[in-house]
């Protein structure tokens, strides 16, 4: 209990901090659209029907999420090839350009999978966390009902790809995720107090938050 107190202690001191240091320039919704052209491809023309379950939905996220993303995967230091080779050549404000459309796009809204005691289950974690695990409550950062904190940039959840969720997670736990060390090690805690189970379960749960 110590333990579990402690890391959330942790994490809310962290976002705190990290909102008061946010800062990033505002990104062109008109240019990010053009930009987004062949970002469609895989992610569809809503941002949220992707051609592969594997892919993310990106409407609605946060822009600083998602402008810190893009910059990782531009630099490598988020090693998907495809995602390096997409942004070859842009500039900083590009990625500013597209975070701002896709943070404009209307988030997808899913619906919860399996049994009742699976939801049950799943509602448990999300919105309690698991003590004894040292496991925080995943609504402690990003909200009851899967919004996130655009400020702190903890990304949307609700309505994502359950396939998604699960391989982030399970790579988080894995300790596969590159990330910035403020949010990696928060998510590197929670996600290695989890089993299999539990991360299907909340990925199932996460889907069908409302955004």
């Amino acid at each position: 209990m110590e333990v579990f107190v402690r890391i959330t202690k942790w994490i809310m001191v962290a976002a705190a901090t990290l909102t008061a240091v946010a800062s990033h320039a505002a990104g062109n919704v008109e240019a990010g659209a053009a930009q987004a052209v062949t970002c469609a491809a895989c992610h569809g023309q809503d941002g949220a029907t992707a051609i592969d379950p594997s892919y993310p939905n990106l409407a609605g996220q946060s822009a600083k999420y998602l402008n810190r993303q893009l910059q990782m995967f531009q630099s490598g230091e988020r090693d998907v090839p495809l995602m390096t080779a997409q942004l070859i050549g842009k500039s900083a404000q590009d990625l500013e350009d597209l975070a701002a459309y896709y943070a404009g796009l209307p988030g997808k809204i899913g619906e919860a999978v399996g049994s009742d005691e699976d939801i049950k289950t799943a509602r448990m974690i999300y919105k309690g966390g698991i003590a004894d695990r040292g496991v925080a409550a995943c609504a402690a950062c990003h909200g009851p009902g899967g919004l996130g904190n655009d400020q702190a940039g903890f990304p949307l959840l609700g309505g994502q790809s359950v396939a998604y969720t699960v391989a982030q997670l399970t790579a988080y736990r894995e300790g596969l995720r590159a990330s910035d060390e403020e949010y990696g090690a928060m998510m590197r805690n929670v996600a290695s107090g989890l089993t299999d189970g539990q991360i299907k379960v909340l990925a199932d749960y996460i889907h069908g938050l409302t955004p």
